[in-house]
């Protein structure tokens, strides 16, 4: 029994096909609204914040950490934390949470 046969036999089995294929369609659109558009959104509210970074902003790290930007490379900047001056550690961009503009920009 192939799939040609079974669609030309009976006239509700194309229906049935058709109500199932716009089921699953509902269900994808469903799940993109509520899963990848927000995520998306999100991550475009992180690049903004990412490229208002300059140097001496002070920011807020994902582990909680405040520390002062001292460089800005491609995908890392040296932060320095704390009042110690030789306490300066690398990390990626992405792991910054908040910015505070110290230069006059608020």
């Amino acid at each position: 029994m192939s799939l040609v046969s079974v669609l030309g036999s009976q006239a509700t089995g194309g229906t049935n096909i058709v109500s199932i294929v716009v089921l699953y369609a509902a269900i994808i659109g469903i799940f993109w609204f509520f899963a990848i558009r927000p995520q998306k959104k999100k991550q475009k509210e992180h690049d903004s914040l990412v490229s208002s970074l300059e140097v001496g902003d002070s920011i807020l790290t994902t582990s909680g950490f405040f520390g002062v930007v001292i460089d800005i490379m491609d995908e890392v900047v040296i932060v320095e934390f704390g009042n110690n001056k030789n306490c300066r550690i690398p990390m990626k961009k992405e792991n910054i949470v908040e910015i505070d503009k110290q230069n006059g920009e608020e």
